[in-house]
């Protein structure tokens, strides 16, 4: 069973708008073109171009992190409001299908101006939800406009292949044709960035999309969402329902969904992941990391200080592609002490606060979360370096906050090296060799992504060539769907024995680069227990991902006179 953190469900008798507004900021009534000037709390949801206010009787709150006051609050979707939202994806295919390319190209153009243009506003709105830094907030907001720059592009990169005369008279051609309609279900650490990631690469392929925002910060997916139909995006393309569990089952069910995109918890991940396959989708599922970095004795240590801060620190340590372990080969304590110097000397506050560093974690559970595998490290033997959990921030007492925090003599059989922290928790180890850091970070079950810092151009070129990648890739398509269900069930009973078949094994590589997060013209790509599915987000894997192939064999030549009917196998020889 997937698992939800969800706070104040409300349940609520009266559907009367209350007053409400955050700052400067306002919310409209219920199918306006606008959601921003509404007078009550509750977020709607968007189909078939219309803000429509749900008719649950269930709601989430939504909570600034920093300050636990309530933001606004999002409906448990009924299963009708649901089914309408996919109705109209459906209905608005046809047409969007065959606009042409340069017309949804320009759409996206005009898109990503009207992104550059609410920048801030984004931003802001991702900092009172989420809690990082407004400074991290509008870097969020700007890589996934590198997502909608690139899918103006899209006529070249959903160019097909011609062959010409492959026999006498004949020609073959492939066309990359839109699936339908596509969903897609988001996390809470990159509110603005990961729905980027997802419905512009989708809807510019000509599909029409249902997105799921995560129930703990909507905002910037409805903010977008807007700004996506003021560029020209018809309506019914891009829809928008809010939930927990039940919407995203109902994703996963729903027979007229025919692919999936999804970032989240490995629980979340393998559950949806196992259940949409099950019924013939297409998933792409982005999980848990543990990504780790090698530092050699040559790095330069300045730089490489800095890096680990900010790689590990940085988002209070809620990111996906995060630094989390650090293994230094050799004497660890030098740079332990450097890296206890610079970390001390970072600001944690709200993330409006112009000189913080770094905000809170999303949420209470979260904290004591973290807070409970930094103490099983202390249990198992770890030396706490570094203790970031008693913090107060004054003006912001209640706040989840977690100051930066640094286990050193951490071990692979440790809970707090097992499992993904995702806080500001830094993990440090120590190898002998390249070789045995090399395996340390090979015999990890996760596997989104490495660095190493090293001045050594033989260094880098043996940590890029043996680091696992690359040699296990085999497409699910290639197995029925029974063999899906199988082989998850068997990764979780031997996931130290089971070769995958059904799972992409790819690494993102940093040589020098703390966070070697790939800019969209390359793929997201992710290994081992971070992700499941064979086709990565973004870049030629996310084109391919939101596409299918279309191969058309054509004969024109004259035919008058023929020589009779032969029923043997047609070949290429005549």
């Amino acid at each position: 069973m997937m698992q939800f953190s969800v706070h104040r469900v409300r349940k609520v008798r009266s559907l009367t708008p209350g007053i409400f507004a955050l700052a400067n900021h306002h919310f409209s009534v219920a199918t306006e073109s606008s959601w921003k000037h509404r007078t009550s709390l509750r977020v709607p949801n968007l189909i078939g171009g219309s803000f429509v206010d749900s008719q649950s009787s269930e709601f989430v709150d939504v909570i600034n992190p920093a300050t636990q006051e309530v933001v606004s609050q999002i409906p448990l979707t009924t299963g009708k409001e649901f089914k309408s939202a996919v109705s109209a994806a459906k209905e608005a295919f046809p047409s969007w299908k065959n606009t042409p390319i340069t017309t949804r190209q320009r759409v996206m153009l005009k898109f990503q101006e009207l992104i550059r243009k609410n920048m801030d506003k984004l931003a802001f709105n991702v900092t009172m939800e989420q809690g990082k830094t407004l400074k991290d907030a509008q870097g969020d907001v700007f890589r996934g406009l590198e997502v909608v720059e690139h899918a103006c592009g899209m006529a070249t990169l959903q160019m097909g292949e011609y062959v010409s005369n492959v026999s006498n008279g004949i020609d073959t051609y492939s066309l990359r044709e839109p699936l339908g309609v596509c969903a897609g279900i988001c996390p809470f650490n990159f509110p603005a960035m990961i729905p980027l990631w997802m419905f512009p690469v989708a809807a510019t392929c000509g599909n029409t999309f249902i997105l799921k925002p995560s129930e703990k910060d909507p905002g910037a997916s409805m903010m977008l969402a807007e700004l996506a139909m003021e560029a020209g995006l018809p309506d019914g393309v891009l829809n928008i329902v809010h939930g927990t569990h039940d919407v995203v089952n109902a994703i996963c069910d729903d027979d007229d969904i025919r692919a999936i995109s999804f970032v989240g918890s490995n629980t979340a991940g393998m559950h949806i992941y196992s259940r949409a396959s099950a019924k013939g989708k297409r998933v792409q599922s982005n999980m848990g990391a543990k990504n780790h970095v090698v530092v050699m004795p040559d790095a330069n240590i300045d730089s490489t200080i800095n890096a680990l801060v900010a790689a590990g620190f940085g988002a209070a340590g809620q990111r996906c592609m995060a630094l989390s372990t650090v293994v230094f080969v050799g004497d660890s304590k030098p740079w332990e002490e450097k890296l206890l110097e610079r970390a001390k000397t970072l600001k944690v506050s709200a993330g409006t606060e112009p000189d913080a560093d770094l905000g809170p974690v999303i949420s209470k559970q979260a904290k004591e979360r973290v807070c409970r595998l930094v103490q099983s490290g202390v249990d198992s033997g770890a030396k706490l370096l570094l203790d970031g959990r008693d913090i107060v921030v004054p003006g912001y007492e209640k706040g989840n906050f977690i100051g930066p925090t640094i286990l050193s003599g951490v071990t692979p059989d440790m809970e707090c090296y097992k499992e993904e922290i995702f806080g500001p928790v830094l993990l440090c180890m120590q190898a002998n060799s390249l070789d045995e850091a090399i395996n340390i970070v090979n015999q990890n079950k996760y596997g989104n992504g490495a660095a190493i810092f090293t001045t050594s151009g033989a260094a880098a070129r043996k940590f890029q060539t043996e680091i696992e990648s690359g040699q296990f890739l085999v497409c699910i398509i290639c197995h029925p769907i029974s063999a899906v269900a199988y082989t998850i069930k068997l990764l979780f009973l031997f996931p130290d024995k089971i070769v995958a078949s059904c799972f992409c094994f790819l690494y993102k590589i940093g040589i020098n680069v703390p966070i070697p997060v790939p800019l969209p013209f390359f793929s997201f790509t992710g290994s081992k227990a971070s992700f499941a599915g064979d086709l990565n987000f973004y870049g030629k894997a996310g084109v391919q991902f939101y596409t299918q192939i279309k191969t058309v064999t054509q004969q024109w030549k004259d035919l008058s006179g023929g020589s009779g009917v032969s029923l043997a196998m047609p070949t290429s020889q005549k």
